[in-house]
């Protein structure tokens, strides 16, 4: 793995013959594929391995791609064609999913399981073939397919075009900073176990920072991320957030964060000592350091932002940021420094959240405007929430009442078919796969942030909602007190969307569209429906395929928290989806 500061910035990439070759193929071929769309191709291989990693003074055997952790940086230009061909070495089903990547027409290569492809089967290969189309930033790639993204993930930095600059200081150093989640125990064991009981899965042993705990955590001491910097130096940090369940809070000590990106679209830039990131989204924020080397060790901190009413690993992942000194052979080796602390928000402060959240707008130059939808097409209200589903006959259920805990989006818990959606529509297969009647309101209305009505029992399917091409899309997603009120971070596959509101308590569909912003919202592809709140999102349906829309907390998702948008084809020959390629993993 190497030191554990090299470890986790540089991404050691290894050359094998193969890949050498192909290397050379790529010098030769270049000019070809710069033609046709304007990039370069970029040729990855991901060997989907079993690993021992030892964390937490534990070893265990880990699902890694080319056995590293976090897995391979993927870095592209704006416009590049990206052909990674995943090899599946080991017991279970794999799909990759290339997260924010919008996928225009590829949807093919999006990832999830059942939904745009059956899974990577065991000895099987599939090379995801898609281009890098109007994007650059941060987004990363993870596994889509139970729980295995808790160690299969990493980085996607997307440089500007050649000759185009950054719209904020160009940056010293680029670095990556990945958070994850730890569990000494075997995940798929524990995610298949609360599946059958219905009741909730033991929550994360540790976070890691670019895989590594921390001091904080039992003998961990070595595993720490460092991060040396030169004094009077601006470093762009490219964070994510890849953990399975939590939302985090961030910080450095004693330093101040710009952020000048969210979700790899540029936002007018504003400083903060704390970023808030849920699992699925990603930020750049610019870290100046002191002009001076300062006669200290500053620690960087993340801890979980909770609301919910289960339990949740309550620990905090720290590294180190580190100034280089001016080295001088004659002085002794200096004493050891002191280690300074960032304060991080109370675990359940939502009003930061509310706060944080509101400050984020798009950056709208001529360069790179926010094209927000103006008129709507079509109007959706969605309440989002965990409920129960009744126990099985013969069995003992570890939900409340001898009930199954579960989750749903207006009352459908959604369940994966056993083929995949994408295929289903495209070939017009979709009797007894999917139908096309998920609920454009919840069944009935109630006081969403009050107290719950008596039944929370959740109706399950898998229900679609087909649009035509190119409609506008308004949709309001409104948490429900079920159980409890809770955070949850939606995610959109194939799109971008506009956050243009948000509030507490119940939607009001007369008063609250008056205060949309529709001149500067932030565009995302991943947003926290507030705890006990609502948020408004506004999107173009010019992407034709199947696009997944599911809590980015793995639990949830597991629950039924997810559905499916089908994008039909528009008439034009860019419009339409391209068929699938031959290689398409059967189930």
């Amino acid at each position: 793995m190497g030191s554990a500061a090299g470890a986790s910035v540089s991404w050691p990439v290894i050359l094998t013959r193969a890949a050498f070759l192909a290397l050379c193929a790529l010098v030769v071929l270049a000019p070809l594929a710069q033609a046709k769309h304007g990039g370069v191709t970029r040729h990855y291989k991901f060997n989907i391995k079993m690993q021992n990693v030892t964390r937490l003074c534990q070893t265990k055997s880990i699902v890694t791609v080319n056995g590293q952790l976090p897995g391979p940086q993927i870095v592209a230009r704006e416009g590049d064609r990206l052909l990674i061909k995943v090899v599946n070495n080991v017991q279970y089903n794999v799909t990759v999913h290339w997260h924010g990547v919008r996928q225009l027409r590829s949807g093919w290569a999006d990832g999830p399981a059942y939904i745009t492809q059956c899974p990577i089967q065991t000895g099987q290969t599939y090379v995801y073939n898609f281009t890098v189309t109007g994007q650059r930033g941060t987004l990363f790639w993870h596994a889509h397919i139970s729980w295995l993204r808790v160690t299969v993930y990493g980085p996607i930095v997307i440089l500007p075009k050649k000759r185009a600059s950054y719209p904020f200081p160009q940056p010293f150093k680029e670095v990556p900073i990945i958070f994850g989640e730890w569990w000494k125990a075997d995940t798929e064991t524990i995610i298949n176990q609360a599946l059958k009981t219905g009741g909730a899965p033991n929550v994360s042993d540790a976070y890691t920072m670019n895989g590594f705990p921390g001091p904080l955590y039992n003998c961990s001491a070595k595993d720490t991320f460092k991060l040396k910097v030169k004094p009077g130096k601006t470093y762009l940090l490219r964070l994510i957030n890849a953990a399975l369940n939590d939302e985090l809070f961030f910080s450095i000590a004693n330093h101040t964060l710009t952020i000048v990106e969210a979700d790899a679209v540029y936002v007018k830039p504003f400083k903060t000592h704390t970023v808030l990131i849920t699992p699925g989204q990603t930020t750049n924020v610019l870290l100046r350091a002191k002009s001076k080397a300062p006669n200290a060790t500053f620690v960087m901190a993340a801890r979980p932002y909770a609301t919910g009413p289960g339990a949740f690993d309550n620990t905090t992942v720290t590294g180190f940021l580190e100034y280089a000194k001016p080295s001088s052979p004659s002085k002794p080796k200096a004493s050891k420094l002191p280690v300074l602390k960032p304060t991080l928000p109370k675990f359940n402060d939502t009003a930061f959240a509310t706060k944080f959240s509101q400050k984020l707008r798009s950056l709208n130059t001529a360069q790179f405007p926010a094209k927000v939808p103006q008129t709507v097409g079509k109007k959706f209200f969605f309440t989002v929430g965990l409920g129960l589903n009744s126990c099985p006959k013969n069995q003992t259920c570890q939900g409340p009442n001898n009930t199954m805990l579960a989750a749903s989006i207006n009352n459908v818990s959604f369940v994966l078919p056993t083929t995949a959606l994408l295929q289903a529509h495209f070939f017009k297969q979709s009797r007894g796969v999917y139908t096309t009647d998920f609920p454009t309101n919840p069944p009935f209305k109630f006081n969403y942030t009050g107290t719950p009505p008596n039944n929370i029992m959740v109706a399950s399917g898998t229900k679609v909602v087909v649009l035509p091409f190119n409609t506008t899309v308004e949709l309001v997603m409104q948490d429900t007190s079920f159980i409890g009120v809770e955070s949850h971070p939606l995610h959109l596959h194939g799109f971008n969307f506009f956050v243009v509101g948000q509030g507490s308590g119940n939607f009001n569909p007369k008063k609250d569209p008056k205060n949309f912003n529709l001149v500067d919202p932030v565009e995302r592809n991943t947003v926290g429906v507030p705890s006990g709140g609502w948020v408004a999102i506004r999107f173009l349906a010019d992407n034709p395929g199947v696009w997944f829309m599911h809590c980015h907390l793995e639990v949830h998702t597991s629950w039924g928290l997810k559905m499916a948008w089908i994008v039909m084809d528009g008439k034009g020959r860019k419009q339409k989806l391209l068929p699938p390629p031959a290689d398409l993993p059967k189930c």
